[in-house]
């Protein structure tokens, strides 16, 4: 732990304490963009602890850390390991079926937080246990719980398992490399460690956004394992739209877009050297309200379950923690939000027999023409394309019965 009162001197830390609670947002900012120590970090989550201890007031929490282990450290953040798990646990009560919750411990020593549901009212638990278990893999930034809508009735004919994708949720968060494949394997090799460890033969493999992604590298580096690929509104796929230069000289007339202002590039360039979600650890206490103003549709899309802010408490805990996946998705991402390896430059590695079916939102950001492209790329390999109608990115959650019902068709086409 630093000792601010030798970096500062008493006085002159209590009167930089208090000028930050004044203006959090600008300190941050400062802090962020003028610290002498910035040219040296070349680490951000590093830089980004270094201005929390030197910034911001002290809060002390005990809780356990991902690897088990006690820690006592203060953080300006309100946020711990124990309240992300409480919360959680206010969202998986509402489960009917049976949960057997608990963690993964993988051969390198990470552990995955991992839930299996089983249908507690089955009249033959070995029928349900002889089906292909469904495996769904969440997106950036999310965990388990967001599949609250979807884990009982996905498990009346078959076990379902959830998992928090190491660096997110309750998982353990280790580093990450900056390269982009090098974090991409670091992803699917710990999927492949969790399947080993728990002993599933084959699957059906859900994986939702980022999830999508790193699901379908799994199925082109694991086939065997997967029995069909269902890709949730995926992430990754198309690649970057390159400006095309004017074949024609004649063709001068075209309506060129400006350039940004150079002011816009310069806070672009700044926010670049950050991970996606330093702003909400960034907002210290006033981040549980950040998430809360800036994501009200997590509070609707649940609000039948809850009366309360349980769903915007819980994206903020899952993502308020020491950043680890998020690094990872980082370093496989380019500017806004392109991945740096497009899955669209991989997906003829599938093996042709693997069916494969890509369900998209009709009002999500991602664009469902890289399904047909998918399709067309694929060829007369079984490759389905659905747009459920009404739904977001977070498909899911907007239409979860339809969601629901064609996820249990596909997963009956398996076994």
């Amino acid at each position: 732990m630093h000792d601010k009162s030798s970096a500062f001197g008493g006085a002159s830390f209590r009167l930089l304490r208090n000028v930050c609670l004044e203006k959090v947002a600008v300190s941050t900012l400062l802090c962020y963009i003028t610290s002498a120590s910035c040219a040296a970090m070349q680490d951000e989550t590093e830089f980004e602890l270094q201005c929390d201890r030197l910034t911001h007031p002290v809060h002390w929490s005990v809780s356990r850390d991902t690897n088990g282990n006690w820690s006592w450290w203060p953080s300006w953040r309100p946020t711990s390991m124990s309240l992300l798990k409480t919360a959680e646990a206010k969202i998986l009560a509402c489960l009917h079926n049976d949960v057997w919750a608990r963690f993964v411990t993988l051969p390198d020593h990470n552990r995955i937080w991992t839930l299996t549901v089983t249908n507690k009212t089955a009249r033959r638990a070995s029928e349900q246990a002889s089906k292909t278990p469904l495996v769904m893999v969440h997106g950036f930034g999310g965990g388990v719980g967001l599949w609250i809508r979807n884990l009982d009735a996905l498990s009346r004919a078959r076990p379902v398992h959830a998992f928090d994708l190491l660096g997110f949720g309750r998982s353990s968060r280790p580093p990450f490399s900056t390269d982009a494949e090098l974090a991409e394997d670091q992803s699917v090799t710990s999927i492949e460690q969790w399947r080993q460890t728990v002993g599933l033969e084959r699957m059906i493999l859900l994986g939702h956004s980022l999830g999508g992604y790193l699901a379908t590298s799994y199925a082109i580096r694991y086939p065997d394992r997967v029995s069909h690929l269902i890709l949730v509104d995926p992430w990754g796929f198309p690649e970057r739209p390159q400006p095309q230069a004017n074949e024609n000289a004649g063709q001068s007339l075209e309506v060129r877009r400006p350039a940004p202002p150079r002011w816009v590039k310069a806070i672009a360039s700044v926010f670049s050297l950050f991970n996606p979600l330093a702003v909400i650890r960034a907002a210290g206490p006033w981040g549980p309200g950040l998430v809360t103003r800036f994501r009200p549709d997590f509070k609707r899309k649940f609000e039948d379950l809850f009366d309360d802010n349980t769903m915007t408490e819980y994206l903020y805990h899952c993502n308020a923690q020491t950043p680890s996946g998020e690094v990872g998705f980082r370093a496989m991402s380019e500017s806004l939000g392109w991945a740096k390896r497009p899955m669209m430059h991989r997906v003829h590695l599938l093996p042709p027999s693997l069916p494969v079916t890509m369900l998209y939102g009709s009002r999500s950001w991602v664009d469902h023409s890289s399904g047909h492209r998918v399709a067309q790329i694929r060829g007369q390999s079984p490759t389905l394309v659905m747009v459920i109608r009404n739904a977001s990115h977070h498909v899911y959650a907007d239409e979860y019965e339809e969601f629901n019902n064609v996820v249990q068709k596909l997963c009956d086409t398996v076994d």
